[in-house]
């Protein structure tokens, strides 16, 4: 079937049409009759015409070519048929197709604290959650399969999918991403723990453009899950980065240096960085002297909106002209041709702006706490707050390789991460902090708990019991030696807490009753909030007496990342403990300090639990054993799991309630930004 596109906002004629000339613009509100597809509010192209019996015509944004103008680096944008794969990603809007038009505004703390909110709108994957978080539905990949031991998983592409540059988008690609980026040294350190399997590399199969394989040493069922739930996408553009690396064109050093950097490596860093968080800064901040020799100020991406401006302030996007995605009557997605995301590290300055209405969405670094004045200002500024379950829990870690060997001594006591526990009031805390709409409860590493996972074990060391956390300091041998009321180490020596924390990760007001809390049995402490940035440093560097972060995970994401199960215990954007455990393990016990018995357990556990049947006796054993090892150990003290506050403007269409307030599932990307608009053409 032949497909004519025209620009603009004209409809695309199509030859000899075998169905129906027009196709229903259903929503996820009315279906208007058309069966649904194999996944949930979405379908590939021939699959929608087929069940709506029509054929499809597209249309574009009336300004994507100037969009695409402010795109440094782009051709002229070229007509529809060119721009969109041969079979493009049909999206299901929740209630109305759409307009185009709009700036979508933003908060985040800074360039790369309190950002993946925003990332997370215009987030792209090889695959996702839909808003059951219960099922994977394609998204840049059409379809994958695994082999029958879930040792080999193949994704199919789309022919025809191109970069936001117009570059082919090929499994190339995918291959490049793992090869030459992620198991390269020179870019990575060591490799990330999803892209091995119990320590062992995969190797990645290109048998044809649209098919890439990733072939395992071991199962690992969980990569499929990491790919839908994960900020760090499994591609990136071989075309523009390869030109810098030295494995892939010999001449990659002269041409860095040419435009002013030591060495291909160097430009590669500069676009992509040397992690996978994708809101590393580009080379328009960290390389402004230099950008302009550069071929684009950003690499191509395959995400709904591309970067024009990145600074210390903020950035700003336009819409990518070459994305995958269209709605029901054909209208190429993004809706909202704009974004715009401010920094603002202040929390109160954050609330007021939203009480202010000059925000459109806003999730990250909102915690409890602050609902009641978000609440009360709901109808003045028309937007709308929902409360929704967070899936992590606010978590303190006592630092047990504290680089003052005295204080590791008390910290790594089983018997003192006890007392601290049994010293919080967490029925008080959930009242005072949380409305009482929070659980009170022990960290236990899963979150929600699998439910044949005993229950109990959120209780452990989780009663208010002051007076056994007093025997317990009173064993280890912490007096108040000087009469000032508080304890002294068991050597004599002043012992001050220094709780550092930023309200993008632990609200405020727990961290000052939990400070009261140990003060009551003798333990001084002093509450700083610093940026999380500070914060992050701190932590990496081992400087942090106690670390404070939210911290959990569903099973979901523990089949395919083993972090919060191997030291440090997180990523370096969350709640760590134990560094130095963690450089030994890196190591292979050259440096650092050797974890004990209950920690190499743990890794070896976790490395097999990604391996084991899903629901086997075997894999609930093992999870058994993880939980029981991760709360009896106390590696991380849990608090009270509670709701969190959700806002968005009223104007803003489209948006949906969100099962959870949640990090873990990636924010917004279940729920299908790519399809919000704005009602008053903002």
């Amino acid at each position: 079937m032949k497909r004519l596109f025209l620009s603009g906002i004209a409809i695309c004629v199509l030859g000899a049409p075998a169905f129906a000339a027009e196709c229903p613009q259903i929503t996820v509100a009315d279906n208007m009759g058309v069966a649904a597809g194999a996944f949930p509010q979405q379908y590939d192209l021939a699959e929608f015409e087929a069940a709506a019996n029509c054929t499809m015509t597209f249309q574009e944004n009336p300004d994507i070519s100037a969009l695409n103008d402010r795109i440094r680096g782009n051709g002229p944008a070229g007509d529809l048929a060119s721009r969109m794969p041969e079979e493009p990603l049909v999206v299901v809007p929740y209630e109305s197709v759409g307009i185009y038009g709009g700036t979508l505004d933003v908060l985040s703390n800074a360039t790369e604290a309190g950002t993946s909110d925003f990332l997370s709108v215009r987030h792209v994957n090889l695959v996702r959650y839909s808003d059951d978080l219960q099922t994977i539905v394609p998204n840049i990949a059409k379809s994958w399969s695994w082999n029958a031991d879930n040792t080999e998983l193949t994704f199919n592409l789309r022919k025809g999918h191109k970069w936001s540059d117009g570059a082919p988008f090929t499994s190339a690609d995918v291959a490049f991403w793992y090869n030459d980026l992620m198991m390269n040294p020179n870019v990575f350190e060591k490799p990330k723990d999803y892209a091995l399997v119990a320590g062992e590399r995969m190797t990645v199969e290109t048998p044809d453009p649209q098919t890439v394989v990733f072939k395992l040493p071991a199962p690992k069922p969980g990569l499929l899950n990491h790919f839908a739930i994960s900020y760090a996408q499994g591609f990136q553009p071989k075309h523009f980065l390869g030109q810098f690396h030295p494995d892939i064109n010999a001449d990659a050093d002269s041409l860095a240096q040419a435009a002013g950097f030591e060495n291909g490596y160097a430009v590669i860093k500069a676009y992509y960085g040397s992690s996978d968080w994708t809101d590393t800064p580009s080379p328009l901040l960290n390389s402004p002297d230099k950008v302009a020799n550069l071929p684009a100020d950003v690499v191509p991406t395959l995400e709904s909106h591309i970067y024009t401006t990145d600074t210390t302030e903020g950035r700003h996007l336009v819409a990518n002209p070459y994305f995958h995605q269209v709605d029901t009557a054909g209208n190429q997605l993004p809706y909202i041709s704009e974004q715009d995301e401010v920094y603002i590290n202040d929390n109160e300055v954050r609330i007021l702006k939203l009480v202010n209405g000059e925000v459109d969405y806003k999730s990250q670094s909102l915690q409890l706490p602050s609902a009641p004045i978000l609440l009360e200002g709901q109808e003045a500024a028309d937007y709308s707050i929902d409360l929704r379950p967070e899936v992590t829990i606010g978590a303190f870690g006592f630092n047990v390789t504290h680089e003052n060997e005295a204080i590791r001594e008390v910290f790594s006591d089983l018997r003192f991460r006890q007392a601290m526990s049994v010293a919080i009031n967490r029925d008080e805390l959930n009242e005072v902090a949380f409305f009482g709409l929070g659980a009170p409860q022990q960290y236990v590493g899963f979150s929600p708990l699998p439910e044949f996972i005993d229950a109990s074990s959120k209780g452990h060391m989780a009663q208010y019991d002051p007076a056994m956390a007093n025997g317990l300091l009173d064993e280890i041998g912490m007096k108040d030696t000087d009469g000032d009321g508080f304890r002294e180490l068991p050597n004599g020596e002043k012992l001050v807490l220094n709780l550092q924390f930023s309200t993008q990760g632990i609200a405020g007001q727990v961290v000052e009753l939990v400070g009261q809390y140990w003060a009551q049995v003798g333990i001084q402490s002093a509450v700083k909030e610093v940026t999380p940035d500070e914060y992050r440093s701190a932590q990496s560097a081992n400087k942090l007496d106690v670390s404070m972060w939210r911290k959990g995970q569903p099973v979901a994401i523990v089949l395919g990342n083993n972090e919060l199960w191997v030291p440090p215990y997180e990523n370096y954007f969350g709640n760590r403990n134990a560094v130095l455990w963690a450089e030994w393990v890196d190591s292979n016990g050259a440096s650092g300090v050797e974890p004990p018995d209950f920690a190499k357990q743990l890794i070896s556990d976790i490395n097999d639990f990604q391996s084991a049947e899903a629901g086997s006796d075997n894999y609930k054993a093992l999870a058994q054993r993880m939980v029981k090892n991760m709360t009896e150990n106390l590696l991380f003290i849990g608090t009270v799991n509670a709701p969190a506050p959700i806002f968005h403007r009223n104007a803003l269409k489209n948006f949906t309630t969100f099962q959870t307030h949640s990090y873990e599932y990636y924010r917004t990307y279940p729920y299908r930004a790519t399809q919000w608009y704005f009602a008053d053409g903002k």
